[in-house]
């Protein structure tokens, strides 16, 4: 019991540790892609994307990008983002896989949300 009580708290405090850190690591730098027009690629659902979501980002899911890809410009700058990070980062890496060379992890889009609103103040 004992043992599973301190892996438990090892597990929390690693993710914690974990979400800081990447929250600080992606947010350097986004927002100077965001001030020089970077486009804002939310890659949830279309349900969940229509309960909120980033002012002016476009909604193309993971579940759908391979074949809408071509619908973006691959000469944009564009930062995916979903609700937790981990979609952004599989459509990161489809989009690089199919010539995009400027796409970026956003992570959550609630996080990212902070950064854009902060480059309107």
């Amino acid at each position: 019991m004992k043992i599973a009580i301190i892996v438990t708290v090892s597990i929390l405090l690693i993710y914690v540790g974990y979400r800081t850190y990447r929250f600080v690591m992606l947010s350097e730098g986004l927002d100077k892609k965001i001030a020089n027009g970077a486009i804002i690629l939310d890659v949830r659902t279309p349900d969940e994307y229509a309960t909120g979501h980033i002012a002016g980002s476009i909604n193309i899911s993971l579940g759908t990008i391979r074949e809408q890809y071509t619908e973006l410009d691959s000469s944009q700058t564009y930062i995916t983002t979903c609700s937790h990070g981990l979609r952004s980062v599989k459509v990161e890496s489809i989009l690089r896989e199919k010539g995009f060379r400027k796409v970026f992890n956003g992570g959550a889009w609630i996080d990212l949300e902070k950064i854009v609103n902060e480059q309107k103040h």
